[in-house]
């Protein structure tokens, strides 16, 4: 059964208002109020109300009056004017100006009522859908801002290095000190072809539906153990992967790569530069139909105050390493897509722990 349509009814002659309730109480949920104040804080304590009616000629103030002064502080209720024929031109006046959505003549017929009970609720709606709709359009216009700033940001830097080192490249005859800018180019490089993966995971995530198969985590360590290699040699990084796998697991495998990429490469990078017992620890195990997932690493670690803004987009937790703030942000986005979960502890200059949950599809 669907939930009444709450109304409020505002009207300084109590007789009106009993009579109103009496009415309409087994169709709708009434509230009643004797002044606009009583009024107030009625729609204060219940915002979900959905239709007021107001006498037009109440102590102290018009009910159209009153409809201008809470129009913007309650925009969502519709709002209907009660009046006697004596005051028609003041109701067409605000209903020109766009302060109520109707009115009903007094003594007011209980047809009339319900038909603009009814009219108002669909209004209101349309206008709650419309504000929500409103609010998702201003989040995205700040996200695309955001975005915009970002990739202005992460695309010019490196290219403006790379640009200005073949300025200097021209004029430099020493091979060694070619080599080491070369190295300087090299690694803009791979900042930008990081970059661009991100922003691809991104969109990965975000767009398409899950295509599922069944995950051999086995093969899909042997795979990450090869694409990791070269970089946990060069940077001396001991990296281990266990797996216990008993049963079958179904899941959007290029889903679950991604993850499991951003994070891996996140423990590469946030490595202590100069720890002589570098390590990244990936435990992979599935049970009951939910594949559990533990990555530690013995990095910089993260500040306890950042464990949630660290996947909000473009959040970075650190300004001691690059990055463009999208790789965790993709890595929550695609967890609640699997119907996932995602938990970090963290002790600063120790390391940190990210232990996810997936359930099988």
């Amino acid at each position: 059964m669907s939930e009444k349509i709450k109304v409020l009814y505002i009207d300084d002659e109590t007789d009106n208002l009993t009579g109103f309730k009496a009415s309409f109480r087994t169709e709708y949920r009434v509230l009643v109020a004797e002044n606009t104040v009583q009024a107030i804080e009625l729609l204060e304590k219940n915002p979900d109300i959905r239709v007021v009616f107001c006498d037009q000629r109440m102590p102290g103030k018009t009910g159209a009056a009153f409809f201008e002064e809470i129009r913007t502080r309650f925009p969502l209720p519709v709002r209907i004017l009660i009046t006697a024929y004596a005051d028609i031109e003041a109701v067409i006046a605000a209903i020109n100006q766009g302060n109520i959505f109707r009115y009903i003549r007094k003594p007011w017929i209980e047809a009339d009522i319900i038909s603009a009970i009814e009219e108002g609720n669909k209004f209101y709606l349309a206008s709650s859908m419309l504000s929500v709709k409103n609010r998702e359009l201003e989040e995205a216009y700040t996200e695309l801002d955001k975005f915009a700033y970002s990739v202005s940001h992460d695309l010019r830097g490196p290219l403006t290095g790379i640009l200005g080192a073949i300025d200097i490249a021209r004029e430099m005859s020493d091979l060694k000190e070619i080599r080491e800018l070369m190295a300087l180019m090299e690694k803009s490089v791979f900042k930008l072809d990081d970059y661009i993966s991100s922003m691809h995971d991104y969109y990965s995530s975000r767009r398409g539906e899950l295509k599922i198969t069944d995950i051999d985590f086995n093969l899909l360590a042997d795979e990450l153990k090869d694409i990791y290699r070269i970089y946990t040699t060069t940077n001396k990084i001991a990296f281990t992967i266990r797996v216990n796998q008993l049963e079958s697991f179904r899941s959007d495998e290029l889903v679950v790569k991604m993850i499991l990429n951003n994070l891996i490469t996140n423990a590469i990078k946030y490595q202590k530069k100069n720890f002589q017992h570098k390590s990244i620890d990936l435990d992979m195990s599935v049970s009951n139909d939910m594949a559990a997932i533990r990555i530690a690493d013995t990095g910089i670690g993260i500040p306890e105050n950042h464990f949630q803004e660290i996947f909000n987009l473009f959040s970075r937790a650190t300004s001691h390493r690059s990055g463009s703030g999208i790789g965790l942000y993709n890595v929550k986005g695609a967890l609640i897509k699997l119907g996932g979960n995602i938990n970090v502890s963290s002790v600063l200059d120790e390391g940190t722990v990210f232990t996810l949950t997936i359930p099988s599809k």
